[in-house]
């Protein structure tokens, strides 16, 4: 077997296909364009769902890839099992249409044997094949010198996700040897595709030919696809373990210098690559996870407590925990990502150029964590003191999966601390709590995570139809090339004619519509017939898998096919589209021009009458920084520059300095826009010919939508006046109300009125005490002995929850009673308060467990500390019962 660096191994498998004609693309960003339906990219197919559906037709239909992907099911096992990993790269050819099992099968073997290629002994070389599936046996006994008896018939190996391509799949895998045999020769799972070492899966081939329709749940009763597919995979790390003889994917030049630098930080621990050892999981889980973390920040993901920001979140906080199990003190991690940077630099240069940013996010998230770990630790202290003191065994899931969610505490971490106290953990009801909180991140990004069934219509049409709409409105004697109808049955077909009060889809050789794209909305109008009357509405636009423009439109009188038509854009829609589209892009260089250029776009919409842009930041923007974008772009668009566009090479746009915004959605040549020496940017839609066009530009919010992304919404032109007039005349009102002679002294006024303000509840506050004082006199004087313990119990009223806090203070002072319960309406809800000595917790009654007893009677809940407690509800008429359900426990103790 030939000695091959990763690297190697990656490159080689690209070169194999790009001299069978396939296309090489590279490994695209983690996080998902335009699919809401992952949360990472998680297979190397997942970059390609597109074209596998039929919604785009790819730019070659043979493709190859080696793509970088996160999954994070199976977090847990990462660290404990030879090859389980959170990020991972998956080397594949695909065929979209083109090639099938005839082709696919004898390049695997030439790739895997061939002297010039891989290299690997055939006699170690399996492969297991779907029973019914004779083809795909014959193609591997007859076009293959693949050994006899190195066939294997699987039941499972069928490859099916729901609904969409599905079909038969066959795995090859690679003898490893009798050194490692982790179970007994005569084992059951002894054999190339069973639970072993010995046998190592090295790649699969999908044969993608039948489409899983909905209602069908036997695969034999699946039509045939109408475009038959090839998708492989072959995981770089496993392939790589093979090659290096590494005993897991750990003992690789992937994960080995960074293992190596962890162990340099080490307290005297070090790495086997001989043995399983408590240590090995520890290295093995920080080299994964900084991994993962790494390539994630790079791609533009941030450390946050929901979506991708929680998986990073919670890698980061793991890999913390691990290294404090090694005795390395303090920060550490942002060490090993220029280690991981060099060992990927061949094929990923971005993460070196990327080291300093992805640094300085892992530092300030691990500082961020230290402090939240103490806070963990205390809370986890707090759980296991109570259970003890309630006599109990066990912490609840609920609180175990508590400290996992919100403190970053692994199950382990708690169990082991648990254990320590004698306690154990209830894994059942973690497991459960943890499910749920799966089920609510499903539920948020949808759940059909398949490739959609295709649309051989869309996919198959091939009329020609030209976008004319960079420089013209409206098009007279176009041709109705394509209309595309729903049958009764949902299914789209293609049509002669269009009846009135139908919808459909209908192309034109030529066309003045945009199609939404970019974050811009496609464009509306009408179609007319050369006598003027009116055909149909576009409502919406769409670009289809062959690149056409697909109209919707609502027909209002019939038209057929070859029909010559005139079409006409809503010109002030499309003029104000393009306005914000404008700004848009001065909005963005405006705020790296002021804020700095670690900012990047994460989204956008231009809308008519606003425009919305999401960007990366950490923290609110202030209003002082707001202020100073504003005042650039209004400068900007008084300098009346010209917007412009040009076609060029993406290297020569590059070598200009245009922004790209998402580097992997443009092709070779790019439109390039300019306004003036303000922007370059790569853009696909359409704008205004000079700033001063937008007339005024304003900003109207500034919010946060996730953890290290802001968004910002405006508006141009008459809304932006608009909005600037309505602000003006609430100033005049207010100015108006407060008896000030001119809004811009209302400020001074305001200052005036809150110290008054301010003054006058210092006074209210030193009444209320007062008055506490005098009802703290009457109700101490009420107290009531229950079975030794005495207490207060009372209905009282204040005019807010102040109010009953500092009858507790006076109670604490006094000491009347060794219980004090309270009872209020503030505001039409109740709230209570329950307060205990120490004698009381002595004997067992605490504040927080009596108020959990009594608040179902007022409709509410609450908790607090075994000293103090408080609680809400919404209803009054229980408050009765709620003093009587107290005094009733407090008897019982």
């Amino acid at each position: 077997m030939k000695s091959m660096s990763s690297a190697e191994i990656r490159q080689m498998f690209l070169d194999f296909f790009e001299s069978k004609d396939h296309l090489v693309v590279p490994s695209k960003s983690l996080i998902p364009e335009d699919d809401p339906t992952l949360l990472w990219i998680n297979s190397g197919v997942a970059t390609l769902k597109k074209y596998f559906d039929g919604s785009v037709v790819p730019p070659k239909h043979r493709i190859t890839n080696a793509q970088k992907a996160i999954r994070t099911n199976d977090i847990e096992n990462v660290g404990k099992t030879a090859r389980h990993h959170t990020l991972f790269e998956m080397m594949g050819n695909f065929s979209i249409g083109d090639y099938f099992k005839a082709e696919v099968i004898p390049w695997a073997w030439e790739l895997l044997t061939s002297p010039e290629w891989y290299g690997l002994d055939k006699e170690k070389l399996y492969v297991t094949v779907y029973p019914k599936d004779r083809e795909t046996k014959e193609l591997w006994q007859n076009k293959t010198d693949l050994p006899d008896g190195h066939i294997y018939e699987v039941e499972d190996n069928f490859w099916d996700i729901g609904e969409g391509p599905s079909g038969p799949d066959s795995e090859i895998f690679y003898d490893r040897g009798e050194d490692f045999m982790d179970i007994p020769a005569d084992d059951p799972e002894m054999y190339p595709g069973g639970e072993n070492e010995r046998y190592l899966e090295i790649w699969n081939i999908v044969f993608s030919q039948f489409n899983h329709l909905p209602g069908l749940t036997d695969n034999s009763q699946y039509p045939e696809l109408p475009h038959k597919n090839i998708d492989t995979g072959m995981g770089l790390e496993r392939v790589v373990s093979v090659f290096q003889n590494g005993r897991t994917n750990f003992d690789t030049d992937l994960f080995l210098p960074i293992i190596a630098a962890t162990e340099k930080l080490a307290d005297g621990y070090h790495y086997s690559q001989k043995e399983d050892t408590e240590e090995n999981v520890s290295f093995k889980v920080i080299a994964d996870h900084i991994r993962a973390v790494s390539f994630a920040i790079s791609d533009g993901a941030l450390p946050s407590n929901e979506g991708r920001g929680y998986v990073i979140r919670r890698l980061l906080r793991r890999a913390v925990l691990h290294g404090q199990k090694l005795g390395i003190k303090g920060n550490f991690l942002s060490s090993l990502v220029p280690v991981v940077a060099e060992i990927m630099e061949s094929y990923y240069p971005e993460l070196k150029a990327n080291t300093a940013r992805i640094q300085k996010t892992v530092d300030a998230e691990e500082k961020r964590f230290n402090k939240t770990l103490k806070a963990g630790l205390a809370m986890l202290n707090d759980v296991i003191k109570a259970a003890k003191d309630a006599d109990e065994k066990q912490i609840s899931g609920a609180d175990a999966f508590k400290l996992s969610d919100t403190y970053g505490f692994p199950l382990e971490l708690t169990q082991e601390q648990a254990a320590d106290a004698g306690l154990t953990v209830d894994t059942e009801g973690y497991q459960v709590a943890l499910e749920e909180q799966r089920q609510r991140a499903r539920n948020a990004r949808g759940t059909d995570n398949g490739m959609g069934v295709q649309n051989a219509v869309l996919t198959d049409l091939k009329v020609d139809s030209d976008y004319v709409g960079w420089n013209q409105t409206d098009v007279q004697g176009a041709k109705v090339v394509a209309i595309i109808s729903e049958d009764d049955e949902g299914i789209d077909s293609l049509v002669e004619e269009a009846q009135a009060d139908d919808t459909v889809q209908v192309v034109f050789d030529k066309t003045p519509f945009y199609a939404e794209m970019g974050g811009q909305v496609a464009d509306q109008g009408e179609i007319r017939d050369e006598k003027g009357q009116l055909l149909g509405k576009v409502t919406d636009v769409q670009n289809g898998p062959n690149g056409q423009h697909i109209h919707t439109v609502l027909v209002t009188e019939n038209f057929r096919l070859e029909d010559v038509v005139d079409l006409q854009v809503d010109l002030e829609r499309h003029t104000n589209v393009s306005r914000n589209h404008t700004a848009t892009h001065m909005l963005d260089q405006a705020l790296r021009n002021v804020i700095g250029g670690d900012i990047h776009q994460a989204g956008s919409l231009v809308e008519p009458d606003y425009l919305r842009f999401d960007f990366t930041h950490e923290g609110p923007v202030s209003k002082g920084v707001l202020k100073q974008v504003e005042t650039m772009i209004n400068g900007e668009i008084a300098k009346n520059l010209p917007v412009t566009w040009e076609e060029m090479p993406i290297e020569q746009a590059k070598e200009l300095g245009a922004v790209a915004v998402f580097d992997n959605k443009y092709g070779d040549t790019v439109r390039v826009v300019s306004i003036g020496d303000f922007n370059r940017e790569l853009d696909g839609g359409t704008h205004v010919a000079r700033t001063s066009e937008l007339g005024v530009f304003k900003i109207t919010n500034e919010s946060g939508i996730g953890a290290g992304v802001r968004r910002i919404e405006a508006l141009t032109s008459l809304p932006a006046l608009a909005a600037f007039e309505d602000e003006g005349e609430s100033l005049q009102a207010a100015a108006d109300l407060l008896k000030v002679p001119k809004p811009l002294d209302l400020p001074k006024r305001v200052e005036e009125l809150l110290a008054e303000a301010k003054q006058r509840q210092a006074e209210l506050d030193s009444l209320q005490a007062q008055l506490a004082n005098l009802s703290a006199a009457k109700i101490f004087d009420q107290v009531e002995t229950l079975n030794g313990h005495t207490a207060v119990l009372a209905q009282i009223k204040v005019a807010n929850a102040n109010g009953l806090r500092q009858m507790a203070d006076t109670w604490k002072q006094e000491k009347p009673s060794d219980l004090l319960v309270l009872a209020a309406v503030i505001n039409d809800k109740v709230n209570l308060l329950v307060a205990a000595n120490k004698a009381a917790n002595e004997a067992g009654i605490k504040a927080g467990d009596l108020i959990k007893t009594i608040a179902p009677a007022i409709g509410g809940g609450g908790g607090g500390r075994p000293d103090m407690a408080q609680a809400g509800g919404k209803n009054p008429a229980g408050i009765d019962q709620a003093l009587e359900d107290a005094k009733s426990y407090i008897k019982g103790k």
